[in-house]
């Protein structure tokens, strides 16, 4: 998840929505994975998926809500987590220095 391609954002993504983060464990997490070499884009992509989803809430609201409610639910969070790491990604590397 070096750089920011789509895969590396969706890989982010579909990693932030299966982990549990307790309240403010994913700055030292995030801070460390930014120091071995993420890219800034596939951070934001597991930041905004993480508390959105998690694999105890997936199974929750698939109980709930149903099934196929539940899948365009994850749907959603990971293709606009993605995008929006792919997007702030670009921004980076564009900005001036």
């Amino acid at each position: 998840m070096g750089g920011n391609s789509v895969f590396a954002n969706f890989v982010a993504a579909i990693a932030g929505a299966l982990m549990y983060f307790a309240t403010l464990t994913e700055v030292p997490i995030m801070q460390g994975l930014l120091d071995n070499g993420m890219g800034q884009g596939p951070a934001l992509a597991l930041l905004l998926a993480g508390p959105s989803l998690s694999l105890s809430f997936i199974l929750v609201i698939g109980g709930e809500l149903g099934w196929k409610k539940t899948l365009v639910y994850i749907a959603l969070v990971v293709f606009l987590s993605t995008l929006a790491g792919l997007i702030f990604g670009m921004a980076e590397f564009m900005a001036p220095d």
